[in-house]
């Protein structure tokens, strides 16, 4: 009898657990490139709250299809508007918690150890040329939003129709930068802020600002988003995030708020 009285306790105390967890934790989805600012930015937020993060890092389009067919997910940071607009439409984030909270460069980056130079890129910009018999890196350009940028930014500086043989089309930005660093592409089209943080690459050029859609990362609640969330736009919003997000090289957008 005893044996089973004490089963008894542990079963429940086992079973209440998990629950008691997941009322003190928030998931985050959040764009692949913001992954070190995102880490930093956890800590300091379950340090302040006692709430855990459990983050999720993906692509845009892929963390808003799985928000889209019911993942349980409480805040989206997307790194373009048209995903962010994708999960409004279907009526999946809270309308009144959007804000535009980054934003970005579009750099061409080589391996470390590449003989590439710094290279002025402007209309008449020869990336095939370039590549020679390589390939470049870049996200998806149908669906993932580095890749957009990069196709928009290579159509209107007409290099696109003689380079697209030779890219190697990744699920996220983050995948495009590994296949660089490892010299398996020999350029990559990455934005500023994840070349910043891989030593295994360099800057070889930057796009004009003006040759693609303004690379902005926008934030919101889902609509199933747990109370704790709150806290985490909150700090999204705080002079803090504005140090985080500029150590990393991003573009902080929102006024800072207390």
């Amino acid at each position: 009898m005893l044996i089973r009285a004490l089963a008894a306790i542990f079963l429940a105390i086992t079973t209440a657990h998990p629950a008691s967890a997941q009322e003190k934790s928030i998931t985050a989805f959040v764009a692949a490139s913001m992954t070190n600012m995102t880490n930093d930015l956890n800590a300091i937020y379950t340090r302040n709250t006692g709430v855990k993060v459990t983050p999720s890092y993906a692509a845009s389009s892929a963390l808003a299809k799985q928000i889209e067919t019911g993942a349980p997910a409480d805040v989206f940071i997307s790194a373009d508007i048209p995903w962010m607009d994708y999960l409004q439409e279907r009526k999946l984030i809270k309308n009144n918690t959007r804000f535009d909270l980054a934003g970005n460069r579009l750099v061409l980056i080589a391996p470390k150890d590449s003989k590439l130079t710094e290279q002025k890129i402007g209309k008449g910009f020869d990336l095939a040329k370039l590549a020679g018999d390589g390939r470049i890196a870049t996200g998806d350009v149908k669906s993932v939003p580095v890749g957009r940028y990069a196709k928009a930014a290579l159509e209107k500086l007409g290099a696109w129709k003689a380079a697209e043989g030779k890219f190697a089309m990744t699920d996220n930005v983050r995948a495009a930068l590994v296949l660089v660093s490892r010299g398996e592409a020999v350029l990559g089209i990455v934005y500023e802020t994840d070349a910043a943080v891989e030593p295994g690459v360099k800057i070889v050029g930057r796009f004009p600002a003006d040759s693609h859609p303004p690379i902005v990362y926008p934030v919101a609640l889902t609509a199933t988003a747990r109370p704790d969330a709150d806290a985490y736009l909150k700090l999204l919003r705080s002079a803090t995030a504005q140090v985080v997000l500029e150590r990393y090289g991003f573009t902080y957008l929102p006024k800072p708020g207390p």
